[in-house]
Order: structure tokens, then sequence, then C-alpha cells
């Protein structure tokens, strides 16, 4: 099977930051087809001008995902360009003349552009006649910034393509510790009978960034952390944990059982909002052992702004397998360390035999960054098995946390497949299993919009740089009894 890869915005922040690596490690461990990537933007570049632009890009690329000069040589034959204005049809023209020449069996348009100009996009590849059966696009996030604006972008993408033919990414679900809690579930017999209300207490998704806004400051200021990982991200996440097992594999099997987990979530209520939806705003504080900048002193962000960088959570999932249990969804920049993990909190034994430490409870921790894996938290008894004398007949004896740890790092090693490159593999061979539908979108809008609405007026609450959030958070969880994760 041969494949041509047209990345609109190809010169672009996201094209030489994820994209081009994951398509060279996809290369360099041989799962790549035979095909061409296609860079296109507006800058005026030749092939080999375009070659030199992604090896020098290559250079800001961490050591490992970095090619040497012999590999770039054969990876760079795969790389060509065409100069393309989104809005003249003359130059959707000259891309048609590009991709017909090469005859591939598979086109995937990767839309890596603003999603405002994805409409535009899809309208001018109808009219140019390269939305064929054979064409595949993909949509990066955020999908429009409220349901009726994601309703207007999905509707004019049908207008051309089918919905089997449109692959909405969310790199989440590319993730290693995803694809294996999928594992961990429906694959084994183990932890199933134990996935509900009867015995889990709490459920944590927390998703850190130590980092700011960075260079994206007027982009994120009309996003916010709602937008930019709640909805999508932390959503899809949310949606693994909660899911029934599928029928099958297929993909419209996982993605109606997640699409059941978005209807079944809590409504929100003025009182709800009021208790269990955090909003915070980075202020000046320390990182790294440097003082950095508040949120609103940084490039491109309104000094008057109210745009949250933090966002945290409770809600339920309201069926027989998760009746009261919370769910709890912590997001943020600029926080004490760069952290993504779901801790899956058991509930303690109903009749304790043996002392245990304070708080101690089995716990399952799915580590998503800085590193991939899995870690099962149980007690077991001390190395010099001490005993605490209750009475002359009975013994109390001590209990120790230790963990069971799976990192994928070290088990996998250079195995491993990254989640951008696990997803662009899929869309190359036509697998929608880890891209999102367009009915779970807008579920997941329809369940976001009431906060939008409330966050309207007000401020957040501001945090310093450097730390774990605004304390309402803290707060938030300790009303149910429980405390977000110290590892976290």
């Amino acid at each position: 099977m041969s494949f041509d890869l047209v990345l609109f915005g190809g010169t672009g922040d996201l094209a030489w930051r994820k994209l081009m690596p994951a398509l060279f490690q996809a290369f360099r461990h041989g799962s790549l087809p035979e095909g061409r990537i296609i860079g296109v933007a507006r800058d005026d570049h030749s092939d080999e001008a375009y070659r030199e632009l992604i090896r020098t890009r290559f250079e800001e690329v961490e050591g490992a995902k970095r090619p040497n000069a012999q590999e770039f040589e054969k990876f760079a034959q795969m790389l060509y360009f065409v100069r393309l204005d989104l809005s003249k049809p003359e130059d959707y023209a000259r891309l048609k003349q590009k991709l017909d020449a090469g005859h591939a069996d598979t086109v995937v348009m990767y839309l890596a552009t603003a999603p405002a100009l994805f409409t535009t996009a899809c309208e001018q590849l109808g009219a140019a006649g390269l939305a064929t059966p054979r064409t595949r696009i993909v949509l990066e996030k955020p999908l429009g910034h409220d349901l009726a604006s994601n309703r207007a972008i999905n509707e004019a993408v049908r207008k051309v393509f089918a919905e089997e033919q449109i692959f909405r990414i969310d790199h989440y679900l590319g993730k290693p510790s995803v694809q294996n809690l999928f594992a961990l579930r429906f694959g084994n017999a183990l932890f199933e009978p134990l996935w509900r209300r009867e015995y889990i207490a709490n459920i944590q998704i927390t998703i850190a960034e130590d980092l700011g806004v960075e260079k994206r400051g007027a982009f994120y200021d009309t996003t916010g952390a709602l937008r930019d990982m709640v909805q999508n991200h932390a959503l899809q996440l949310l949606c693994a944990i909660g899911m029934e097992p599928p029928i099958n594999a297929s993909a419209d099997a996982i993605r109606d059982e997640k699409l059941k987990v978005l209807r079944s979530l809590k409504a929100w209520t003025p009182d709800d909002l009021e208790r269990h939806a955090v909003r915070g705003q980075y202020t000046a504080g320390t990182a790294y052992g440097q003082r950095v900048p508040g949120y609103r002193e940084e490039p491109g962000v309104d000094p008057d702004s109210r745009t949250e960088t933090f966002v945290a959570l409770r809600t339920e999932i309201e069926n027989w397998r998760w009746a009261g249990v919370p769910f709890y969804i912590r997001t943020g920049k600029r926080l004490a360390s760069r952290d993504a993990r779901i801790e899956v909190n058991f509930r303690p034994t109903p009749h304790p035999i043996y002392r245990t430490p304070q708080g101690c409870a089995n716990q399952l921790a799915i580590s998503l960054q800085p590193k991939d894996g899995l870690e099962l938290h149980l007690l077991a008894e001390g190395q010099d098995g001490r005993r605490t004398r209750r009475s002359s007949s009975t013994g109390e004896q001590t209990l120790a946390p230790v963990q069971l740890d799976l990192d994928f790092d070290k088990r996998f090693g250079s195995e491993r497949v990254g989640a951008y490159e696990r997803l662009l593999l899929d869309v190359i061979d036509g697998r929608l299993n880890l891209f999102v539908r367009s009915d779970e979108q807008e579920a997941a809008w329809r369940w976001v919009e009431p906060i939008l609405e409330a966050w309207q007026t007000g401020r957040p609450r501001g945090y310093a740089a450097g730390t774990w959030g605004p304390s309402a958070a803290s707060a938030m969880i300790a009303r149910d009894g429980f405390c977000w994760s110290e590892e976290a």
C-alpha cells in the first residue's frame, strides 16, 4: 500500500514538533509504508528548501527522536512541498496535479491549522475534486469553541467527506498507557469484576503542566484550560475508564460505549457549579528555581484577562456501575510539576484486621507523562514481621505499602510506539478506533457549556506559579473525605 500525506500547516509548530518526529520514528521502525509527505503552506519553498527546513527543525527535537545524517537523508526523500493559500482555488489545482502524478492508494489530508480554516479547506478540497473515496482527513483539536461552532464545522466537513473518512485526533488516546488501560480492563479477567462502585472509592484524572503559555499567549487567551484540555483530553480519558465493555474491538463499538458515558455524566446545577467547579489563573511565582511572570504578564495575553489556566471539577457517571463514585478532574499550567496520570482509588477493606498506615488503600495509577506506565499499590507485611499485642490472645500485624511497577520504557524500550506515531499509522491504515466521532464531541461540548456560561462572569482564583493551584481545589475534594495524590 502506498500513501500521500498532505500536511496543511507544513511549516508550523505542530508539524515540526510532533508530526514530523512521529513520522520519522515510524520510518525508523520500518512501519511507515512507501509514500510521500507533502508539506503545504503559504511559504515559497522548493522541495530541497523544505527538506533543509525540516532538517534544521529536527535539531530541536529530543535526542532519542533525532535522526542522524544518514537516517535523515533517506527520510528526506519522502518530503515534498507545495505552496498553497487555503483561499485560492488555483493552488488546490496545483496540489491535485501533484497528487494525481503519484497514484497513491491512500491520500491523507492533515489539517494542522487553526480550526477556523477547517471549513474553507474542506470546501476547497471538495471543489478541486480532492475529496475522493481514497481520501482521509485529519482534524486537530480544538474543533470549535462551543457546541454551535463544533456542529457548524462538523456539518461543513460532512458535506465533503463521509464520517468514516474523518479522523478527529486526540493524541492522548494514542498513548501507550491509555492503550494498556483498555488491555488491562478488557484483555484480563483480574480487574473488570472490581471495576465498579462496590470496590472503587474515587477516580482522579490529573493533567498537570509546569510550563506557562510560552509563545501561545494570544491563542490560549481565547481558549483557556477548559476548552484546551477538559473538553477533549480529560473527558476522553474519563470515557476510557468509565465505559462498559464493547461488544467487539471495532471503532463504532468502542465509540458507542464512550458516548454512553458522556451522556451519563451528571448534569450541572447552579449549586454544583458553585461547589464542584474551580477555575484558577497563575500569578507570578517560582519555577525551576527562577522567578516567572504571572499569566496576565505573558506576551499576547490581555492584561485584564479572565481566562482560566487551571480547572478542577467533580462529577459522577449516573449509571448502575458508577452511581455515587466521584470522578475528579484537575488540569492546569505552571503547576508544581509536569505529571499526567489516572488514579483509581479502591475502597479500604470492610473489616480491617491489620494495622496499616493512615489513609492507605489499594490504588491503580496509570502514568501518562513524563513516563508511561502502570503502578499497582498494595499492602504487605513489613520485613521485620513485627506484631503489636492488643491482648493476650489477639495480635495485630503491621502492613506497609508496596507497589508493582510496570515502566513501559524499561519493558519495551525502543519497541514502544509514541502516541502520534500510532495515530498517524492508524490513519494511513484506515483504523478509526482511537479517533473521536462527531456525536462524542457534541456530547462533550454539551456537558462543558454550562461551565463556560457560568464563567463568563467573575474572575478566576489566583494561584502562585509552581504550586498545585487554588486552595479551593483541595477544599472541593476534601469535602468528600479525599485528597489529591501527593505523588501527582
